[in-house]
Formats: C-alpha cells, sequence, structure tokens
C-alpha cells in the first residue's frame, strides 16, 4: 500500500489529511520559533531564514525526492518552483492580518533583502542549467553543486555582512526584533523542550510531504490532469501552507521580521529542492527534464521575487487595496502564472 499506485478516493483523502497536519503543526512551530530566535540570540530574521525556513520546507524537500525518484520529474520540479511563487504570495495574506501598516513597512531588514538576491540568483543558476549542456556527473548536473555552493556563500556574506551601507530607518511604525519578556505559555519551556518539539514538528512536517506526494502521483494518474499544473499548484500550494500559517501566526504574535524570514529563507530552500530532485531523478538532469511550463514558471517566481524586494525598499505605509502596490502586483502575476499552466 505504501509503493503501490494509491486509487483516487485515497489520494484526495490523504491529501487533505496530510494538508490538515501540516496546517497544525505550522501554527505550533510559528510559537516555538519565536521563542528560540530569542533564546539562541540569533534573531528572528536569520533564524526564521534558516533553521524556521529548513523546518517548514521539509514537506517540499520530500514531495520532490519522491516525485523525482517515482520517475515524476514534472511533478518534482514544478513542486519546487510552484512553492516559491505560492509562498511569495502568502505574504499577501500575511500583510492581511496586520492592519495597523504593511508588513513590508513594519519588517524591512537588510538581511530579508539580501535573502531575496540569494533567491534570485539561485532561480536564475537554475534556468541557466536548463539552456546548458546536458552533462552529468555521477548522475548529476554541475549546476547543483553551484548551486548548493551559491546558497552557503550567501549565508556567509548575510551572516557576516557587517555594518551596512544601507539600512532601514526607523519610524513610528517599524516593528524591531526584541526578545519578548514573556513570563508564561512557551517562555516557561526549557530550551531543551522547545529543540524537542520543533525536531517533533519537523518530522511530522516530512511525513506530510511524503504523504502528500505520493497523492499526488495518484491523483495525476487517475485524473489525466498536467503534472506540471498538479505540481506547481496543488502540491505548491500545500508546499507553501507551512510558510504562510506560520507567518500568519507570526504576524499575530507581533514577530513580523520572522514572518518574512520564513518565507523567503524557505523560498531559497526550495530553489535548492531541485538540487534534491536532481539527486534523486535517475533519468539524467532534472533541469533538463523542465518542460517550458517548468521554465515558465521558474521565470515568473523571479519576477515575485524582484516585485517582493520593489515592495521591502518602498515600504508603503498603506498602499493598494491596504496591502501595498507590491501586495496587488504579486496576486496578479501569480493568478496569470495559474490561468497560463491551466491552458
Amino acid at each position: 500500500m505504501l509503493t503501490d499506485l494509491w486509487p483516487l478516493s485515497w489520494s484526495i483523502g490523504v491529501f487533505l489529511l496530510a494538508t490538515a497536519v501540516t496546517v497544525v503543526c505550522s501554527i505550533r512551530l510559528a510559537g516555538v520559533g519565536d521563542t528560540l530566535a530569542d533564546r539562541t540570540g540569533w534573531g528572528e530574521a536569520l533564524f526564521g531564514a534558516v533553521l524556521f525556513g529548513f523546518v517548514t520546507s521539509l514537506s517540499g524537500i520530500v514531495m520532490t525526492a519522491v516525485s523525482a525518484a517515482a520517475d515524476q520529474p514534472d511533478l518534482a520540479y514544478s513542486n519546487a518552483v510552484g512553492g516559491i511563487a505560492a509562498q511569495t504570495v502568502a505574504l499577501v495574506v500575511a500583510d492581511a492580518f496586520l492592519r495597523k501598516v504593511n508588513l513590508e513597512h513594519a519588517a524591512a531588514s537588510v538581511s530579508n533583502m539580501l535573502f531575496g538576491c540569494l533567491i534570485i540568483g539561485l532561480l536564475g543558476l537554475a534556468l541557466m542549467a536548463a539552456f546548458s549542456p546536458s552533462v552529468t556527473f555521477l548522475g548529476l548536473h554541475p549546476a547543483s553543486a553551484v548551486m548548493v555552493a551559491f546558497y552557503i556563500g550567501g549565508l556567509r556574506l548575510i551572516n557576516n555582512y557587517g555594518a551596512p551601507m544601507w539600512r532601514a530607518v526607523r519610524t513610528e511604525d517599524t516593528l524591531p526584533d526584541v526578545p519578548e519578556e514573556d513570563t508564561q505559555g512557551l517562555a516557561r519551556h526549557t530550551t531543551s523542550r522547545l529543540w524537542t518539539e520543533f525536531a517533533a514538528v519537523a518530522v511530522l512536517v516530512m511525513v506530510g510531504g511524503w504523504a502528500v506526494a505520493r497523492a499526488a502521483e495518484g491523483i495525476v494518474e487517475h485524473t489525466g490532469l498536467n503534472a506540471g499544473l498538479v505540481g506547481a499548484v496543488f502540491m505548491g500550494l500545500v508546499n507553501a501552507l507551512p510558510e504562510t500559517v506560520t507567518s500568519i501566526a507570526a504576524v499575530r504574535r507581533g514577530a513580523v521580521t520572522l514572518a518574512i524570514a520564513a518565507i523567503i529563507g524557505g523560498n531559497c530552500l526550495d530553489a535548492l529542492n531541485l538540487v534534491v530532485g536532481d539527486v534523486a531523478y535517475r533519468g539524467g538532469s532534472l533541469f533538463h527534464a523542465a518542460n517550458p511550463d517548468e521554465l515558465f514558471l521558474t521565470s515568473g517566481a523571479m519576477v515575485m521575487t524582484a516585485v517582493l524586494l520593489g515592495g521591502l525598499l518602498v515600504r508603503q505605509r498603506r498602499g493598494w487595496l491596504k496591502i501595498g502596490f507590491d501586495g496587488v502586483l504579486l496576486v496578479a502575476i501569480y493568478a496569470s502564472i495559474v490561468a497560463v499552466l491551466a491552458v
């Protein structure tokens, strides 16, 4: 039952159940992550982008690996990049829960913008790999190693950038990243207990990712839907759920920097999902298995990230429809991407 193709009813049921488990785990993760960011002294931006982003990306990593290993390169590739597009739109949802001011104004930081640049660089490398000669070494395209090195180098740059030449101007609406002095709730738990709970949530998110990937295979086979569409929209939306839910929960806790960092950091790791898929895919290079739909989706994710960076730089207090020009554009671009993929 674990390895055979699931019936359509099982596939849909498991898909919905795994989605619900992901949502519940993500709500808890926001509180645990915010408390650990204070305890470790890392701050919300770095902790959110690295550890928080890693855990929320685990479901997507497993989805990509399982799909690639099952000889479903379209599902694997489109899930990774579709998750980036959906997670970027999730910032608009989180912004709606911050009523006083736009989220991009309240949480602008050098680290978050550098992570946005890192996403664009990683996606650009993936596109370059797709149009490069079809060569592999030990089953991997050289771009996989380059993307990992690029990510590690980016992290070192962000962590050690020192005194920047640009700073986000503090305003009355800026919400700084300062440790909370809460003596109730999660603050009462020991650090070891918090790390244990953090790890337990990570395991549940991984299991959910495996279940979604297997269910998606059944949905594609039984319905005849385009694998790229299922991967980019259905799997991509579930892939984005941990970041979406945790960002909303973080905003409600006042941890706005963590809200953006979790999504941007998760997007960077989702770009590295392509490397995971390249490792798991035995049919050659995953980058060259990408069809025009997947390449279009990759380009769209880059454009959306550029719009987000523009929002962080402009920092509107109040904008179009109370979510800023970037929020409106992100929703419009994502809707356009889905419409094109559905044709």
